[in-house]
């Protein structure tokens, strides 16, 4: 069994305290005083740096009288009050330094474990946003082609066995996606990492969106900076995911890139939902933070993110990136 000896340190300094107070009162010689003096302040910072407050305190307090009582002896006899009360205000000192280089040192761990929180509640926030862009893109296609294969498999197996293989691709998909999240992990304990997918990996998701037409420029998509390309492939993912979930048969939905005058633009319309569709039924869900935490994703790249109804009665999200990665405006 470990034993936790910093726990020790408090009732250590009480008792060394105790220990001189009596000695004090009691004559010992001035030298062995001047010695346990020393070693009081030692204890007293090692208190105020790992012990709990209230131990602390107390242990404290007793260490502070300790240190600063034992000249009071010494000059009792032939000094005044005033002169006294300049003794042991004098050894007061030492002992309010002591105390203070402890507690700089617990504040700087503080400070330090503070810090590791963030760092692991950031890490959590990211692995989230992971899974929520892109293995909730996956999952949803799942559904939809479930779906629709339970409506059509007795009508038209053939259209069902085409829904399986885009169930089996996404399945994959998301397990793509899960193995960069492991990545990231490993990442985290100086492991090797796995690549973010950009924009150069639109193609392959509107295959397997179906119902979608892709424009890109090239040209444009080669201006963004390597963290605005992943950001765009993100809005892109993001916005396909809610069109699945919110505005089933809402098809054709565009997927454009292209040069625009504030920078590179990232654009997903779609038109509105048709409602009552036979095969697609529509199921009222949620809504999420998916867009919510992109805006900040987006912003950080240097970038806008808009959202909204279209002039259609559709809806479009729309993200602009500076180019090469130059802060916008």
């Amino acid at each position: 069994m470990t034993v936790n000896h910093r726990v020790l340190y408090a009732p250590l300094l009480a008792a060394a305290s105790t220990a001189g107070i009596l000695g004090t009162l009691l004559g010992a010689p001035a030298k062995w005083l001047l010695v346990w003096a020393g070693v009081l302040l030692l204890l007293l910072a090692l208190v105020v740096r790992w012990s709990p407050v209230r131990p602390a305190v107390v242990a404290g307090a007793l260490g502070v009288v300790a240190v600063s009582a034992w000249p009071v002896p010494l000059v009792w006899e032939s000094s005044s009050w005033l002169e006294i009360c300049g003794v042991v205000g004098f050894w007061v000192m030492p002992a309010v330094g002591a105390a203070l280089a402890g507690g700089h040192l617990r504040r700087q761990a503080g400070r330090l474990e503070q810090a590791v929180r963030d760092a692991r509640r950031d890490q959590q926030l990211e692995l989230a946003r992971d899974l929520h862009d892109f293995v909730a893109h996956d999952v949803s296609g799942i559904v939809v082609q479930a779906q629709a294969a339970r409506f059509v498999g007795e009508t038209d197996p053939g259209q069902a066995l085409l829904a399986l293989e885009r169930i089996e691709a996404a399945g994959l998909s998301a397990l793509a996606s899960m193995d960069r999240t492991v990545h990231a992990l490993r990442e985290a304990s100086g492991g090797p990492t796995a690549p973010v997918p950009g924009l150069d990996r639109l193609p392959e998701l509107m295959r397997r969106f179906e119902g979608g037409t892709l424009d890109v420029d090239p040209v444009a998509a080669r201006e963004l900076s390597r963290e605005a390309d992943t950001t765009a492939y993100r809005v892109a993912v993001e916005a396909l995911t809610n069109v699945r979930r919110h505005a089933p048969g809402a098809v054709p939905v565009r997927v454009t890139v292209r040069r625009a005058a504030s920078g590179v633009e990232v654009s997903v319309a779609n038109p509105p939902a048709l409602r009552g569709r036979r095969g697609l039924p529509s199921r009222r869900r949620r809504g999420g933070t998916g867009l919510a935490g992109l805006s900040g994703r987006v912003e950080a790249a240097g970038g806008t993110l808009e959202a909204g109804a279209a002039v259609d009665g559709g809806w479009r999200v729309c993200a602009v990136f500076p180019p090469s990665g130059r802060p916008a405006g």
